[in-house]
């Protein structure tokens, strides 16, 4: 790498770590131009020049945040054996980001990362697909196997992945009627129930 590379990835770095700090502190309102360029010490033009605009620098952070958390549960999975294992470490994992970064999980989470996946869901997905191959070639031996019924992809990673979801967004919102460990002992085996092969 270059040292005007290594200048412009220290310049996207502290721009995003700004957002992300201001958007911990006050949401999507709190992320202004004004109050990035002043929290990063980073020059109006250089945001300009990095990211395009002020959207721009936020769509750059869910991406990121959006894979740290794919990069967290395919590490996760993919240091198990069983099925029903994987599954337990996939919810953990998940349940431990929302917990360890609760700003970035609000981001990932919020209406703005929901409504840019809803305008361009397959490019989303694409952008998302070597996490997502990685957990479908960790799940299919165990299909092959008779361990996990034989189910289409997407309604497999809906089962596994919906009710965790649910329960972070539950958190996220504030409401507290919902324990993260409690979630991690409960919803591991409710979820395997759900998705393994009859008899497994």
């Amino acid at each position: 790498m270059s040292p005007k590379q290594h200048r412009g990835e220290v310049t996207s770095d502290l721009l995003l770590d700004a957002a992300l700090r201001l958007y911990t502190e006050s949401g999507e309102q709190g992320v202004t131009v004004t109050a990035v360029t002043r929290t990063s010490g980073v020059s109006l033009g250089s945001l300009y020049h990095h990211f395009g605009s002020l959207d721009g620098l936020l769509t750059a952070l869910t991406e990121r945040w959006t894979g740290r958390l794919l990069g967290q549960l395919v590490t996760a999975l993919t240091g198990t054996e069983t099925a029903r294992e994987g599954i337990r470490a996939v919810v953990e994992a998940y349940l431990a980001f929302v917990r360890d970064h609760p700003g970035a999980a609000l981001l990932v989470h919020s209406p703005r990362a929901d409504r840019r996946l809803m305008a361009r869901g397959r490019e989303t997905r694409d952008e998302q697909q070597p996490a997502v191959s990685a957990m479908s070639l960790w799940i299919q031996p165990r299909i092959d196997a008779g361990e996990v019924a034989p189910l289409p992809m997407p309604l497999l990673e809906t089962l596994v992945l919906g009710p965790v979801v649910a329960v972070a967004r539950r958190r996220l919102s504030g409401v507290r009627d919902v324990d993260l460990d409690e979630a991690a002992r409960i919803l591991p085996e409710r979820i395997w129930r759900s998705i393994r092969a009859d008899g497994a």
